[in-house]
């Protein structure tokens, strides 16, 4: 069983996610937060699996929540899902970096919404449609963009830079394993080593260390987009125009 935590300040929002929540068979609310402070107890006190996150909140905001959340010792393997109704660029690069495992928009249907769920309770990454895009855009207008490479990465391989680079573009386990012409197994290993060598808690934690490190050159990989003429030389087309924009998932 899956145990949720919603929090959002809107007390009608709060109540229609826990219904939606439990009618999954697999799925239970465990918790209702309305401001940040009381998500960051509850989930100490609660220990869900998955945090679903609204991002403006009294007091404490959704992002600052999230990151006390996964930082914290009692409260590190907690996922945090942001839900929000804001699609601004700012607030995804943000909850990336404070440790979201997921962003969708609080349209997504609910069928995807229970999807998302149990996707990052798996341990996997998700991004809603576009977000991949507009984070690689977030990095354009960055001037530190490129310019950050992490010591671990020295740790890493040619071709675990290669699954690296593969990963930031969104492409999941297989397509990966495709694009290399090796085992779909070979692929998992990769980015299980990578996950380990850079110390990140999930596959959206490497998208942005793969931002991060250059890797994925903003403006090379927005050539990658299904509306554009040219292709990253290395890297095939984007293929996350629908919802399961998963940063690379394990299928």
């Amino acid at each position: 069983m899956i145990r949720v935590l919603v929090a959002d300040d809107q007390a009608l929002v709060r109540g229609s996610f826990r219904v939606l929540v439990d009618t999954a068979p697999d799925l239970t609310a465990v918790g209702e937060a309305a401001t940040g402070d009381e998500a960051v107890e509850l989930a100490g006190c609660e220990k869900p699996d998955v945090v679903l996150m609204d991002i403006r909140m009294p007091g404490l905001d959704g992002i600052e929540a999230t990151r006390r959340i996964t930082s914290g010792p009692a409260t590190s393997g907690v996922k945090v899902l942001i839900l929000t109704t804001f699609d601004i660029d700012e607030y995804v690069f943000a909850a990336l970096h404070a440790g979201a495992s997921g962003f969708l928009l609080k349209d997504t249907r609910p069928t995807d919404l229970l999807t998302a769920i149990r996707v990052v309770a798996a341990g996997d990454a998700l991004l809603a449609p576009g977000v991949t895009r507009r984070l690689i855009e977030e990095f354009t207008r960055r001037p530190e963009a490129g310019t950050r490479p992490s010591a671990a990465l020295a740790e890493a391989t040619e071709r675990e830079r290669e699954v690296l680079t593969l990963v930031g573009l969104g492409l999941s386990n297989t397509e990966i394993a495709d694009h290399l012409h090796v085992s779909l197994s070979t692929a998992k290993t990769h980015v299980g080593r990578l996950l380990m060598k850079l110390g990140a808690r999930d596959r959206a934690q490497l998208v942005i260390a793969a931002y991060d490190a250059g890797l994925v050159r903003p403006a090379s990989a927005a050539e990658t987009q299904p509306t554009g003429e040219k292709r990253l030389r290395h890297a095939p087309p984007d293929r996350h125009a629908g919802f399961t924009g998963r940063a690379g998932g394990t299928r």
